[in-house]
């Protein structure tokens, strides 16, 4: 029973990658980026000493876990007859088991869903939208020049897209990189520079309103698109008439170069290919990342004032810009689909001081837009079924409601029986870190799947604070890393 109480508080997996916005340079370590390899980083594994060492002290600690619980099982037995003696380890029993049901029940929907789904294949070059591609840059050095040649040299029709490249207000060579892109691309991209740094909100309110195309998708400057993106990412549009925004398929560019890329690489994996393609069926994708999303003209312009004047308790917002647009645009009776063949590839942060900012910003960003969606969730915000879209936001709060009893819970139960509550914690993990190792393992490579079972040791030792803190401090503001 420990183990399944463990597993509700230490959901290590995609579904808390509800990717809100994607780092920046101030969160990589690294600051180089190339389109060398970008359709096969994810087939190749090269494994260093350090990395066997890593992997071989996870599984080492794992099934010693798994033997240790076996040993103790008449210590567990023991204790949750204890338990049923007592009304309150009556009440904890049952609703340790509710909540574990409930997740199960909630991952068999999402399976289902998830075999249901097909990507939309791209249309014809006389179908496809013109298309204005908008790429806020704020610190990125020659990231931004990397991004914007991987777009100039997509496969999208020239005369059908317009690039806007946005400097705002950096304080490093941003600017000259643009620039520079812009010499060597000519009329294919215009660059403008903020008058000083304003925040990606207002760089790209400034691109919504400069743009003239039917589609504007949003892409990330520390970001490498494949050569069919733009154009897998926009064809929902003309062939579902009801979309009004489409996720791209996120994934890790610096997946090679450190111990947390290479481990983050599987989860997020499966938060997008698995989580997002079932999200998709119901056409309610909760987030459009901002390292690759595209959204239908008026769809943007219906909300976009609003979106831009944004508050949170009384406070301007600054964070969460992409999950916020995704918000107002399910509540126009838009649905939100994504793209699994829109691949765009990304630098996640290295370091563990950049990795906790960045997910406490998504994570303050989570609590926001879920109490603004759960304003129209449950009304008739569309035509058709709105049941999935509602469970998918039960799902986000029941995590929510859940943080801080279980992690009181989980102090409890490391003072009073540490040895039973770590064996358990890691049995758990063994267990339920298998499905997107097995997910990953047979669409990529088997030996880069094993790194999920180390960064779920990782998250739940070392970021199991990151929820019930963005909750207690949601109203600040800040992108924490952006000086």
């Amino acid at each position: 029973m420990i183990a399944e109480q463990i597993k509700l508080s230490s959901s290590v997996t995609a579904e808390k990658l509800n990717f809100v916005d994607t780092p920046t340079q101030e969160e990589l370590t690294s600051g180089k980026t190339d389109q060398e390899g970008v359709s096969g980083s994810y087939k190749k594994a090269i494994f260093t000493k350090r990395h066997v060492s890593i992997l071989a002290g996870t599984f080492a600690l794992l099934i010693g876990a798994a033997y240790s619980v076996y040993l103790l099982q008449p210590q567990i037995e023991e204790m949750n007859m204890n338990r049923m003696d007592t009304l309150g380890g009556m009440i904890l029993l049952i609703v340790g088991i509710s909540l574990l049901l409930f997740r199960l029940g909630f991952l068999a929907y999402i399976a289902k869903l998830f075999f249901r789904y097909k990507p939309v294949a791209s249309v014809s070059n006389e179908e496809l939208p013109t298309c204005t591609v908008i790429v806020p840059a704020y610190n990125e050095g020659k990231l931004v020049y990397s991004t914007l040649q991987s777009l100039v040299n997509s496969s999208y029709p020239a005369e059908k897209l317009q690039l806007i490249a946005i400097d705002d207000g950096s304080k490093d060579d941003t600017w000259e990189w643009m620039q520079k892109a812009k010499k060597e691309l000519g009329d294919r991209v215009s660059i403008y520079q903020q008058p000083h740094n304003q925040g990606k909100r207002h760089a790209l309110y400034r691109g919504f309103n400069l743009g003239t195309g039917d589609v504007f998708v949003t892409v990330d400057s520390d970001s490498i698109v494949e050569e069919d993106t733009l154009r897998n990412l926009v064809s929902p549009f003309i062939t579902n008439e009801n979309c009004g925004a489409v996720a791209g398929n996120v994934r890790v560019l610096n997946n090679q170069k450190a111990i947390i890329p290479r481990m983050l690489n599987v989860s997020f994996v499966f938060s997008f290919e698995f989580i997002r393609s079932a999200q998709s069926v119901l056409g309610s994708v909760l987030c459009t990342p901002g390292a690759l999303a595209g959204y239908r003209r008026n769809a943007v312009m219906n909300c976009l004032e609003e979106w831009m004047n944004q508050t949170f308790m009384g406070q301007p917002t600054d964070i969460g810009e992409d999950r916020a647009m995704t918000n107002m645009i399910l509540k126009q009776g838009f649905h939100v689909m994504f793209q699994r063949n829109a691949y765009v590839l990304t630098n996640i942060p290295e370091k563990y001081s950049s990795l906790h900012k960045m997910f406490t910003r998504w994570e303050r960003s989570n609590v926001r837009e879920n109490l603004m969606m759960s304003k129209f969730a449950f009304k008739p915000f569309r035509e058709g079924s709105r049941s999935g879209t509602r469970i998918l936001l039960l799902n986000q709060w029941m995590g929510m409601i859940t943080a801080y009893p279980l992690i009181l819970m989980m102090f409890i139960l490391l003072i009073a029986h540490p040895v039973l509550f770590i064996s358990s914690t890691l049995l758990s993990i063994l267990i339920f870190s298998s499905l997107p190792a097995f997910f990953y393992a047979k669409k990529y490579n088997i030996t880069e799947a094993f790194w999920i079972y180390s960064y779920s040791i990782f998250y739940t030792f070392g970021l199991f604070w990151i929820t019930p803190y963005a909750m207690a401090t949601a109203s600040r503001r800040g992108w924490l890393t952006r000086g």
